[in-house]
């Protein structure tokens, strides 16, 4: 693992769309929660993929938001996230993601880099 930054981030752009709402699982057509931490996630991961190193591997390890507003289908959004402390291999992320000007949800995400063989179970 190379050395991270404090403050490296990474924006991404999202649609909703129909499977990314809570009625695919029996509630309301507005974007599921789960799908608003995937958006999270998948940004998180991307700010440091420069940083992770042949072999390795980054994987999710805590995830603490608030849902602040209702995300909608079909309306663009964006989520952002920024390094805001690195423990050895453990990185922890200020992230949010909004809908315009709305906020729809704030908190922090934590990953780790480690070994892709010894996540899979490979001996090396």
């Amino acid at each position: 693992m190379k050395a991270i930054p404090l403050g490296q981030g990474n924006t991404m752009e999202f649609t909703p769309e129909e499977r990314h709402t809570a009625a695919v699982v029996g509630n309301s057509e507005v974007v599921s929660t789960p799908s608003l931490i995937g958006f999270i996630e998948q940004t998180s991961h991307r700010a440091i993929l420069p940083f992770v190193e042949e072999g390795e591997v980054s994987v999710g390890t805590r995830v603490e938001v608030d849902q602040r507003a209702a995300a909608f289908l079909g309306r663009p959004g964006v989520a952002i996230a920024r390094v805001a402390t690195v423990e050895g291999r453990r990185i922890t992320f200020e992230v949010e993601a909004r809908q315009g000007d709305k906020l729809v949800m704030k908190g922090r995400h934590g990953r780790a880099i480690v070994s892709r063989d010894r996540l899979v179970g490979k001996k090396s």
